[in-house]
């Protein structure tokens, strides 16, 4: 009864392949009521936008197999009965000696399969399927504590822009879809996933240092003040992900993580943006990430910052372990209890 009430299957062409998607009318998030077939069709609205956010990039898959009331599936390992034409890689995790194939979005069709097996989020890696140890992707997180309004936040992004305006650098701003913002930055992928982190960590400490009354970079949670904005340097660890542009999230509103102008943060909430809304706002607009793969940056400043400052691979202690590729392939919240935007 349950799976005749939501609906027959239907077939989506998408590109060259055809799409089966099974309980389409399967209502995933309660606010508004949008079903299965409309999270899909949201997905198709922004294809430019989310596979040039994913493109060949190892993905976890965040999946609701029923709806986002129900339990959450933090997905590494390809699941059974992937169609032969999905691209994946596979990954190394040396904690476990174990690997596993990642899905790595090629194609629009990818996503939209992805969605069948009740994927809501994408949580790519900063790295391709090229040399999957060489990040070129640098993750800005501007996390806030439980006690900071969003002005911090603003605040924070321009200190965020302020330096990165003068070391040359150009960043791509975002929602993240919670209650914090991202400014992802295309670099030369030449650096490891630790060197890549020691200049994430002298770009945070460097913010500390200019707004230190609305930003910290301690690490332990305990010792943060919960009223601050903290940048998450860690989420360019290896193996760490963050939602993708324009993924939605996994709560009732069905929020999307929307790439937005630099201009537009003094005055963006980001829970206007919801696959209620940013299709239309994707066709007026476009994707303002577009021009991301454009330039690739260098980080040798950041680097000579880092020497500068000490930092070294374990400074600020070193981020909790991967997690097992065989565990349902679940990354569940870390060992210090850290809860990412």
């Amino acid at each position: 009864m349950a799976a005749q009430s939501a609906g027959s299957p239907v077939e989506l062409t998408v590109g060259d392949r055809t799409v089966r998607v099974s309980s389409p009318d399967r209502v995933y998030f309660p606010t508004r009521g949008e079903t299965k077939l409309d999270l899909v069709e949201y997905y198709l609205s922004v294809g430019d936008g989310i596979v040039r956010a994913l493109r060949d990039r190892p993905c976890m898959l965040h999946r609701y197999p029923k709806g986002v009331s129900g339990q959450k599936v933090h997905q590494k390992r390809i699941p059974a009965g992937a169609p032969d034409w999905l691209e994946t890689v596979e990954i190394y995790f040396p904690r476990y000696g174990r690997t596993a194939d990642e899905v790595c979005v090629t194609e629009l069709a990818s996503v939209a399969w992805a969605v069948q097996m009740s994927t809501v989020e994408f949580h790519p890696w900063n790295s391709r399927r090229f040399d999957t140890e060489k990040p070129d992707e640098w993750r800005i997180d501007l996390d806030p504590m439980p006690d900071c309004d969003f002005d911090k936040v603003r605040r924070t992004a321009h200190v965020a822009h302020e330096v990165l305006d003068e070391l040359g650098i150009r960043g791509f701003p975002k929602t993240s879809g919670g209650s914090g913002l991202h400014v992802y930055v295309r670099i030369e992928p030449e650096w490891s996933f630790t060197d890549v982190r020691r200049a994430a960590l002298a770009f945070a400490r460097e913010m500390e240092r200019r707004n230190p009354a609305d930003v910290t970079t301690t690490w332990w949670r305990k010792d943060r003040d919960p009223t601050a904005v903290f940048v998450d340097y860690n989420q360019n660890t290896r193996d760490h992900t963050i939602a993708a542009a324009y993924s939605v999230r996994g709560n009732p509103d069905a929020t999307v993580s929307t790439p937005i102008e630099w201009s537009e943060i003094d005055d963006v909430d980001p829970r206007d943006f919801t696959i209620a809304t940013v299709p239309e706002r994707f066709a007026r607009i476009g994707d303002l990430h577009a021009e991301i793969d454009d330039v690739a940056h260098r980080l040798d400043t950041l680097l000579e910052w880092a020497d500068r400052d000490g930092v070294t691979a374990e400074s600020d202690d070193p981020p909790e372990p991967e997690a097992h590729p065989d565990t349902s392939d679940s990354t569940s919240t870390p060992a210090n209890g850290e809860h990412h935007s």
